[in-house]
């Protein structure tokens, strides 16, 4: 984790640019997962997630949502990474 999430850290210390990018669904990983929005009225629909909790003791929560918003952050110094910042409500 040491130079690559430095280096990401580094790079969003910098600042980002103004403007953003807003997408209605994704695709991570052969997976493509749909904003609850967009599922409306389709015959399939895949927004919902699940990102298993971890915390430092023994209690750890898991959360399960439905998909409201990705947002792309790109910053200033031109490179292939970006940030991805995804809005989920919680049920």
């Amino acid at each position: 984790m040491g130079e690559n999430a430095s280096g990401s850290l580094n790079l969003l210390c910098l600042g980002l640019k103004r403007n953003v990018k807003c997408y209605n669904k994704y695709f991570i990983n052969g997976y493509v997962f749909h904003t609850e929005e967009y599922g409306q009225g389709r015959k399939t629909n895949n927004s919902g997630v699940y990102v298993k909790g971890s915390t430092s003791n023994e209690f750890e929560v898991d959360y399960y949502g439905k998909l409201k918003k990705v947002v792309e952050l790109q910053h200033h110094k031109p490179t292939k990474y970006s940030f991805l910042f995804i809005q989920m409500l919680l049920v």
